[in-house]
Parts: structure tokens; C-alpha cells; sequence
């Protein structure tokens, strides 16, 4: 283990060679330094400095046994000291199955010992270490951190003011866990209802909504010195395809992209978005090779870098899913993305094959050494940004004064006020009265917590409307109960004053909907939660009272509670039109619906 005096000496060094009192710039004069630093590097540096990697475990040096044995059969190394050692990488991305985010205090110490191997390393650069913390569905950092409303709930809000105070907090708070790159916000314009991948994640369906609120996340992550992501470009918005599991085919025209998808990425630009994060799906209005986006070079540099004047990081989605390996063989994918005009190549299943295969490339004059010299200089200029040179650990001290405060937690509960939002209210049946309906059953789908720290939500709204005065208890059904299941919740229901259920998207031949039926039938009160998705509520035309919640997350469900509890009034309006599900042509409820009380 490198003594702190050998650790500082590395950084001061680094630091020193960069010093001029002013952030790099693109074009500006640091760059002088920074290309300096490039001409210094040997072959193999700087194609690890391309990379951005998983790593198995919570320790940098110490990991648990089965975290070894995971990087070993996956990375060919024991650590992430190791790995950063061995491949020279110049990024990290945490995930919590990769059991990178235990704490807060235990991701800090994380992070600086990534930082501590790669800064003690000959000619040693820090490390830009990133995560998806999208909010809502998608969040690798979990509680105590601040949890905040997912993307369509903040478009329920409408909000600029909203959605810039999310990137401030949430960028203080992963800045103070040494977590400088977040893969946030996606740009996708959602106007598929069967879209599988983006949904909720999603701003809304209006482009316009989208580009507001784009850009006002990413002023927040700026502010906080967090560089944000816009993704996925150039737009994952109308697809019916996962493209983690299969090959997307966008079928948009040209001009239908330039008006519907382009929109909030030029927002995003405009705000000075430090990163683009590119998608694996085929657009042929745009690239008719049918090659993913990700690796287009009439995408990524005839109209990203070309069109829109992108001069940004470009960062691929991850090269393990599906989408870009359809096509092309592993050692192939990340070649083919710098060609096409990426920067970072973002998790490859196998570490070992691409960065052999861009060295390979080189070598054998199918890149240029130039060519990774202008992508290295990018992702240089935006560590330099971020001050990574001059500041790359984190303290205990800064977690604590920073993660999870009650300032954070009491902002997140106002935010999440503003989004929930009333479908429906037949007989003006919410909000509901505590005198009337004393006893309330709580039932319905109780998926993971996204971050692993959360839920169950049957749990988290009995627990919320036991504190507003009611009795509640809860009774997980889950996503597909059983006639036996159902049974049993339609039994309790006989207990209680009203049913409060959480539906959890919703088909036409979902049990769920057999569910809720039957717990109508009962002539007991029945109030839905939309948990995820919105267009719940088109499968269920019976129940009296209907909320949107965007997401199952505690600081969502408990607003929900307090909207039917009446201690506040639902303030959200959809940013996503619900159709008919007997007729997906007509609109059910339209963009800008919601009731209120």
C-alpha cells in the first residue's frame, strides 16, 4: 500500500503539470498542457484511457472472495487496483450488482482507492468514476443517499426549477461518493407506450417539455461539478425492442427526427452537456447500413459532431448488450465505435479482447494513433473540468456533511409532491377520510428496489398512511398473483374499510387486472397506484380513484399516500397522453390531465 506522502507527490504532480488557474477548455490553453500529458503516454496508456469498466466489490484492495473470483473470471484480475494497474483505464462505472455502492462511506472509500492505484501508477491519471443514477427506476446509489422522483414524474411536475434542484442535490451528493460522471438525464423524447427500456425513465412524450427539462438537469449537475449525460442518442423514444436483449429499429423519418428526437439532445448541447451516451438501434432515415447507432459514423460524426456541433465526451451504452453485438463480433464493436467518432467505450463484456483489439488496430493502421490522441484530449479536458487533477479523493468528512441530509430529504418530499398525479376521483371518492375509512388494505405488486435499499411498496404506503391516522396493513400480491392469491386479498378486503393497490403495468390480460376487478366487486372503496407506468389505468376503467406515481421508490409512494390522505392536494399533470385500450388510436387522457382537490 503506497504511503499518503507517495500518494499526494503523485497528484501534486499531475496537478502541478496542469496548473493555470482556470478549467480546460476546449481549444483554450490548457489544452497545450493536456496534449503534453497525451505525448507522454505509451500506446497501451492511452487505450486504456479509452475504457470505462465494472469491477467486482466494495474495496478497491480488499474485496470479498466471490467479488475476486467474479473479476477473475471476468477481468483476469483480483481488484480494482488491479484492473487500473493492468489496463490503465480511464474510467469506472459502479453498479450495485457488482456490489460497488454498500454506503456512502464505503463508495468513498472506493473511490479513493481507485483514484490511490491509478494516480500511484507511472505517469498516472485520475480516474472518472460514473454510475446510472437516473433517479426513479434506474439508481445504483441507494438510501441514505437522497432518492429522488424518476424522470416522468418530474414531467408530471413540469418544473425547470424542479429538475435543476435534482441535479444539484444529486450531483452534490455523488460528487461527495467520488462519483463524477452520472449517466443522466435520457433525452428520450417517450412516445411509444410499449416502449420496454426508456418509459418512465423518460421526460414525457412533448419534445419541447423534454428540451426544458433536459436542460435544467444538466445546469443542476453542472453547478454541483458533476458531469452530466444526455442519452440515448440519437433517440431510444419509439421502440418496442429492449435493447439490452435485441436489435431496435427506429423508423422515424428524417424530418420526424429533427422535430421529435433531436430536440432535447440540441437542448442539452446548448446547456453545455459535458456527456452524450449513444444507443444500440438502427436508424435507417439516418444511417441506412444498418449498423447500430453506436457504431455510425454518419451518426455520431456527420450529425452529432458535424450537424449539431458536438465536441463533447461521446460515450457508448454499454458494449455488453445485446444491440451492438448483434451485428458484429466483440473484438470488432469497439473499433468499429471509434471509427464511427465515440471517445469512451463503456463496459465491453470482456475488457481483455477489446483493449487488445483497439491496441491490435492501431498497430496494424486501421486507427491511428492520432485518431485516439483526439478522443484521449476530450476526456482529458473534461477531467480537468471536473478538477480531477488538482481534487481527485473525497473525505469522510464530505459524506457526511453532504449524503442524505435532512435539507436533501425535505427538498426530495416537496419535489415529490409536485408530481403525483389524480386520473380519477369518481364520487369524489379521495381524499380519503380517515373517520370513514379507519381500517385500509394495502395489496398489490411489490417489484425490487431499484437501488436495493427501498420498498416493498405494499410496505412503504401501509407504513405512510399508518403514520396519516389510518390503520393500514399491507398484503403483497405481486405482478401475476395466483387465483389463490387473489382470493386471499379479496378476503381481507371483507376486513377492511378500502383497498389502496399498487398496479404495476398492466395488460389486457394481466392477473393484476383480474385483481383489481374482483377487489371492486367487493363494493369496498378501491383507490389505484400506478407504480410504474401510467397507462394502467386504461385496463381498469372500473376503479373509482386512480393515481400516477412514475415509480415504485419510497419518496414517491409516500407522496401518494399523502395525496390520498389529503394532507396535500395532487398537483401532477400527465407529460405522456394515455390511450384507450380498447382503441389505441383515441385518447384517453390527454397531455396536461390531472385532477386536483
Amino acid at each position: 500500500m503506497p504511503s499518503r506522502r507517495t500518494v499526494l507527490a503523485a497528484t501534486a504532480g499531475v496537478a502541478a503539470a496542469l496548473a493555470t488557474g482556470a478549467p480546460a477548455q476546449a481549444g483554450g490553453h490548457d489544452d497545450k498542457k493536456l496534449r503534453s500529458l497525451i505525448s507522454r503516454m505509451t500506446l497501451e496508456e492511452k487505450v486504456g484511457q479509452l475504457f470505462v469498466s465494472r469491477v467486482y466489490g466494495h474495496s478497491a484492495t480488499a474485496p470479498d472472495q466471490a467479488d475476486i473470483d467474479a473479476n477473475l473470471k471476468e477481468l483476469g484480475v483480483r481488484t480494482a487496483a488491479e484492473l487500473v494497474e493492468k489496463y490503465r483505464v480511464g474510467g469506472i462505472i459502479y453498479f450495485t450488482w457488482a456490489h460497488n455502492t454498500r454506503d456512502p462511506h464505503q463508495i468513498a472509500d472506493l473511490s479513493n482507492g481507485i483514484q490511490r492505484a491509478a494516480l500511484t501508477a507511472p505517469r498516472g491519471l485520475p480516474v472518472l468514476i460514473s454510475t446510472d443514477q437516473e433517479h426513479g427506476i434506474v439508481c445504483r446509489v441507494g438510501e441514505p443517499a437522497t432518492l429522488f422522483p424518476g424522470a416522468m414524474a418530474i414531467g408530471a411536475g413540469g418544473s425547470r426549477q424542479d429538475a435543476r434542484a435534482l441535479g444539484r442535490i444529486a450531483g452534490r451528493e455523488l460528487k461527495a461518493l467520488g462519483i463524477r460522471q452520472n449517466y443522466s438525464p435520457v433525452a428520450d423524447v417517450n412516445v411509444n407506450p410499449a416502449n420496454p427500456v426508456i418509459g418512465v425513465r423518460s421526460f414525457g412524450s412533448e419534445p419541447r417539455a423534454v428540451s426544458d427539462l433536459v436542460a435544467a438537469e444538466v445546469t443542476g449537475y453542472e453547478g454541483a461539478g458533476v458531469a452530466a449525460t444526455a442519452k440515448h442518442f440519437p433517440g431510444h423514444g419509439d421502440t418496442a425492442v429492449d435493447s439490452h436483449y435485441g436489435f431496435p429499429v427506429i423508423t422515424h423519418s428524417r424530418e420526424l427526427w429533427e422535430r421529435l428526437d433531436a430536440a432535447p439532445f440540441r437542448a442539452a448541447i446548448r446547456a453545455g452537456i459535458d456527456s452524450i451516451m449513444t444507443a444500440h438501434i438502427q436508424f435507417p432515415a439516418l444511417d441506412a447500413s444498418g449498423d447500430p447507432a453506436t457504431l455510425s459514423h454518419p451518426i455520431l460524426t456527420g450529425i452529432l459532431r458535424e450537424e449539431l456541433g458536438y465536441d463533447g465526451v461521446v460515450v457508448t451504452d454499454s458494449l455488453g448488450m445485446e444491440g451492438v453485438r448483434t451485428k458484429y463480433g466483440d473484438d470488432r464493436v469497439p473499433v468499429l465505435a471509434l471509427k464511427a467518432g465515440v471517445d469512451q467505450l463503456l463496459n465491453p463484456p470482456s475488457l481483455d479482447v477489446a483493449w487488445k483489439a483497439v491496441l491490435k488496430a492501431v498497430q496494424d493502421g486501421e486507427l491511428t494513433e492520432e485518431r485516439l490522441d483526439a478522443s484521449i484530449l476530450r476526456i482529458l479536458r473534461l477531467k480537468a473540468r471536473l478538477r480531477l487533477f488538482e481534487e481527485p479523493y473525497v473525505s469522510r468528512a464530505g459524506v457526511t456533511r453532504t449524503v442524505g441530509v435532512r435539507a436533501h430529504l425535505a427538498a426530495v418530499d416537496r419535489i415529490a409532491e409536485r408530481t403525483t398525479t389524480l386520473l380519477v376521483n369518481t364520487g369524489r371518492l379521495l381524499p380519503l377520510d380517515r373517520r370513514e375509512h379507519p381500517r385500509v388494505l394495502v395489496v398489490g405488486a411489490d417489484p425490487a428496489s431499484p437501488s436495493g435499499t427501498t420498498g416493498p411498496p405494499t410496505g412503504v404506503l401501509a407504513a405512510a398512511l399508518t403514520e396519516l391516522g389510518f390503520t393500514a396493513t399491507a398484503l403483497s400480491t405481486g405482478t401475476a398473483p395466483s387465483a389463490a392469491t387473489i382470493a386471499r386479498a379479496v378476503a381481507a378486503a371483507g376486513e377492511a374499510d378500502a383497498v389502496v393497490v399498487g398496479t404495476y403495468n398492466v395488460s389486457a390480460t394481466s392477473a393484476q387486472k383480474a385483481l383489481v376487478e374482483q377487489l371492486v366487486a367487493t363494493g369496498r372503496p378501491v383507490v389505484a397506484v400506478a407504480i410504474r407506468n401510467p397507462y394502467d389505468v386504461a385496463h381498469l376503467p372500473s376503479v373509482p380513484a386512480y393515481l400516477a406515481a412514475y415509480s415504485w421508490t419510497d419518496v414517491e409512494l409516500r407522496a401518494a399516500a399523502r395525496v390520498i390522505a389529503g394532507r396535500v392536494a395532487p398537483r401532477g399533470k400527465l407529460p405522456v397522453p394515455v390511450q384507450r385500450a380498447d382503441d389505441p388510436a383515441q385518447v384517453l387522457y390527454p397531455v396536461g390531465y390531472g385532477l386536483t382537490y
